[in-house]
C-alpha cells in the first residue's frame, strides 16, 4: 500500500509529465479537485500552473485556452467547497481524520479566515493546503454568498492570471528555461509556503513577547 501511495505522490508531483500527458484538460481538471475538494489538498497547483505557463510559451499548450479554462475550473472548484461548508456546517469540524481528511487544514484554514474575514478567499489562493479549506469554512460560517462570490472571482483571476501568466513570461524572457523547469517548480513551492511559514514565525514571536495577547482566532473580522 505505501509503494501504491509513494508511486502516486511521485507521479502527481511530476507536473511536467503530467502536462505533458493530459495537457490543458488534466490541469483545468487537477485545479478544480484542489480547490474545490477535500482529498486535493495534495495536488500541486502553484508549481502545475506556472509550469504550464512555460509550456504555453513553448507552444506546447495554447495560452488563450489555457487562462480562461484554468480560471473558470478554480472558481467552479471554490463554489463546491462553499456550498459543502454552507450545507455541512459545523459538523465539518466533528468530522474524524482520514487519508483524504484532515481536521487540522480545516481549523488552519478557520482561524486565517477568523484573521483576515472576507479577504481569506482571495489570500488564501496564493496558500497550499489553506486554499482547498478555506471555501468550506466560508461557507460554514454563513458568509454572504454574494460577497463571497465576488472575492471568489478576483481570487481565482488573480491567482491564475499571476501564476500562468508569470510562467508564461518566464519562459519568454529566460531562453531555455523549460529545461531547467525543476529549479522553477522548487523555486514556486519555497514562495507558496512562505506566507505560511513567515505567519506562524509572527505568531510564535508575537505570544513569546506578549503571552496576554490574543489568539490569532479572535482577531476582528474585515
Amino acid at each position: 500500500m505505501f509503494d501504491s501511495i509513494r508511486h502516486l505522490l511521485l507521479a502527481v508531483y511530476d507536473v511536467q509529465g503530467l502536462i505533458q500527458w493530459g495537457g490543458t484538460f488534466l490541469v483545468c481538471a487537477i485545479v478544480f479537485v484542489e480547490t474545490g475538494l477535500f482529498f486535493g489538498f495534495f495536488l500541486p497547483g502553484d508549481s502545475l500552473l506556472v509550469t504550464a505557463g512555460v509550456f504555453a510559451a513553448a507552444h506546447i499548450l495554447n495560452v488563450a485556452t489555457l487562462l480562461p479554462l484554468a480560471t473558470l475550473c478554480a472558481i467552479s472548484g471554490d463554489q463546491v467547497g462553499y456550498w459543502i461548508g454552507r450545507q455541512a456546517g459545523l459538523a465539518l469540524y466533528r468530522r474524524e481524520d482520514s487519508f483524504f481528511f484532515k481536521r487540522r487544514h480545516l481549523q488552519r484554514a478557520h482561524q486565517f479566515y477568523e484573521t483576515y474575514g472576507g479577504k481569506t478567499v482571495v489570500l488564501a489562493r496564493f496558500m497550499p493546503i489553506v486554499r482547498t479549506f478555506c471555501p468550506p469554512v466560508a461557507g460554514a460560517a454563513a458568509m454572504r454568498y454574494a460577497r463571497y462570490l465576488v472575492y471568489d472571482v478576483i481570487g481565482g483571476c488573480v491567482w491564475c492570471g499571476s501564476t500562468i501568466l508569470g510562467g508564461y513570461f518566464l519562459a519568454s524572457f529566460v531562453p531555455n528555461i523549460s529545461q531547467r523547469i525543476h529549479y522553477v517548480i522548487a523555486a514556486v513551492v519555497v514562495l507558496s509556503f512562505l506566507p505560511a511559514i513567515i505567519a506562524a514565525l509572527r505568531g510564535r514571536l508575537r505570544r513569546t513577547s506578549n503571552p496576554a495577547a490574543l489568539p490569532v482566532g479572535e482577531s476582528q473580522h474585515d
